[in-house]
């Protein structure tokens, strides 16, 4: 597999003409996947009613299918002249990447210097836009920050009277807890992506962000870099010393379960778990920090909105998203596509602690590094969340992991 584009175009093209149409002239065609949660679905119908009524002569209609179904409709787009004239996908050069590689995505400099969405976007939000080479691509759609939840109650036991600053600072803690009989975290080995959030945030600590950001481009040699077999051993560390266990067996819902039950200390979890803890009633008995890695930057990912580059009506396109990104549709949409808004100007009342320290944390950082399988091309990623399972299992040896990773990326071809 090369690049993830040309791999069952031959199948695919087979049903294009089922998912694929060039939009007519005054229409514009929006490709999103099918949400699960109905307020989405409601807010789009909304957004789109109203938006048709203050641009009479403009059709807007939007198409929603599963994440796999979504991401084959757009490689056969990528190969035609058909598809949407907007199109939702994670960002990153690894998922949304793929698609601005392969000339799908439309740079929207002239957009975001025409409408001053820099202006309105949270910063860490709309920085995505600025990792593909050519220009800015997409506009944010929702952004999610990822830290490390805690229970309150166990760190108390186990002596700890405050966060840790510092990634010592959180070993130590991580050495207190388990001299309590607690185990200092929980993961879900069954979904790849789950640990792979330790691996991630350890070499953002161990690296530092240039090193980091290089290891991610697979501009530094995996095998070589010290940085990197230092990450994996501290992987290492923590899936032999501190993980509750067993941890390859059961997934990440799972996991949440027993961290509620008070199983473990902390989740390296995102901004969403807030409305979960809610649901369990037992929210008061958490808090959260940022992985303090010595870094200023904040762990996260956005799902991103793309204006396709074969777009007939890309003006008509931009003009909804600015539409879409307006403070008037974001307040009155709010928490219809996730807690917090992408607009910095969106007012929020009757939040919780844990949803305000949320915003104060989305309002400290103005710099992002992403998960790794976002980051990461598609095959590199199957093979980074291999080698990292395997590590933590004690089947490669941390020394050898580094090695092992950059063999893989020196024989993609």
């Amino acid at each position: 597999m090369k690049n993830g584009l040309t791999a069952t175009l031959s199948a695919l093209a087979m049903s294009a003409a089922l998912v694929a149409g060039a939009a007519n002239a005054g229409e514009v065609k929006i490709w999103t996947l099918t949400f699960d949660n109905n307020s989405a679905n409601v807010a789009w119908d909304k957004i789109i009613k109203e938006f048709e009524a203050a641009n009479p002569g403009v059709t807007v209609t939007r198409e929603g299918r599963s994440v796999d179904e979504h991401k084959a409709a757009l490689r056969v787009a990528a190969q035609s002249s058909q598809g949407p004239d907007i199109y939702f996908m994670w960002a990153g050069l690894g998922l949304g990447g793929e698609f601005v590689k392969a000339g799908l995505s439309k740079p929207l400099d002239e957009a975001y210097t025409k409408y001053d969405w820099d202006k309105r976007l949270v910063g860490t939000a709309g920085s995505f836009s600025k990792i593909y080479p050519g220009g800015r691509n997409g506009v944010p759609y929702t952004f999610h920050g990822e830290g490390i939840y805690y229970n309150k109650e166990l760190f108390a036991k186990a002596g700890i009277a405050a966060p840790p600053t510092t990634y010592d600072e959180l070993k130590a803690d991580a050495a207190k807890l388990k001299q309590a009989g607690i185990p200092a975290m929980t993961f879900g080995g069954t979904v790849n992506w789950h640990l792979m959030r330790l691996m991630d945030v350890i070499l953002e600590a161990k690296c530092g962000a240039e090193k980091h950001d290089q290891l991610m481009d697979m501009k530094l040699d995996w095998g070589t870099e010290a940085c990197a077999a230092a990450s994996f051993q501290e992987l290492n560390d923590w899936s032999q010393n501190y993980i509750l266990k067993p941890f390859m067996g059961i997934d990440n819902s799972q996991s949440f379960n027993l961290f509620l039950a008070n199983r473990a200390a902390m989740m390296v979890e995102g901004d969403w778990l807030v409305s979960q803890l809610a649901e369990s009633k037992k929210i008061d008995n958490f808090d959260l920090f940022p992985f303090p890695t010595g870094t200023d930057r904040l762990y996260g990912f956005a799902e991103y909105l793309y204006v396709s580059a074969k777009s007939p009506n890309s003006e008509d396109a931009t003009k909804f998203l600015d539409y879409l990104l307006s403070d008037k549709v974001q307040q009155e949409n709010l928490g219809a596509f996730g807690s917090i808004s992408v607009n910095a100007n969106v007012k929020y009342s009757n939040v919780s602690a844990l949803d305000q320290k949320w915003m104060d944390i989305f309002g400290k950082y103005t710099k992002i590094y992403m998960n790794g399988d976002q980051a990461f091309p598609l095959d590199v990623t199957t093979e980074y969340w291999r080698v990292i399972n395997e590590v933590a299992s004690g089947n490669i040896k941390p020394d050898d992991a580094g090695k092992t990773l950059q063999t893989f990326i020196a024989n993609r071809g």
